[in-house]
């Protein structure tokens, strides 16, 4: 046996999913052998970036095998100043975490994420909070089906 901590095989990992935004970052926690993902909130940015403590305790709680980060592209597929200020999130929370962080395209999420909501609760349920942890859920999810395409 070694003394090496084994890497947990990809499709029985836990994956926490980020929906990056410059003021809120939506968080979820998925499973990859169910391909399904819950919302655990959304934690308040400034100017992009988050409180790290707060996002930490996150990460301590689930104890992730890895991070995805949506990538926000137009809808040509092409960057914006956003999908910058995502990757160089995802890149401090790889630095500063020493986790694999992938980003996944998370075009039209937000409007999947409302038209969710807005089904299990009407308006009531579209606060922003609601949005963006529903968008972080949609992001994982997405990137679950990646994996078996």
């Amino acid at each position: 046996m070694s003394d090496k901590k084994e890497k947990t095989p990809i499709g029985q990992r836990t994956v926490m999913g980020f929906d990056f935004g410059t003021k809120s970052i939506g968080i979820a926690v998925g499973q990859e052998i169910t391909g399904t993902a819950n919302s655990v909130g959304a934690v308040k940015a400034r100017d992009g970036i988050p409180n790290w403590d707060e996002i930490g305790n996150h990460i301590s709680d689930w104890k992730p095998d890895l991070l995805v980060v949506g990538l926000p592209l137009n809808m040509d597929g092409t960057n914006q100043q956003v999908t910058f200020q995502a990757k160089k999130f995802a890149n401090r929370l790889h630095n500063n975490f020493k986790l694999q962080v992938e980003t996944q395209d998370e075009r039209l999420t937000t409007t999947d994420a409302k038209a969710r909501l807005f089904e299990q609760g009407g308006y009531r349920n579209l606060g922003k909070s609601n949005v963006d942890g529903m968008s972080a859920v949609i992001i994982l999810e997405s990137f679950f089906e990646s994996l078996w395409d």
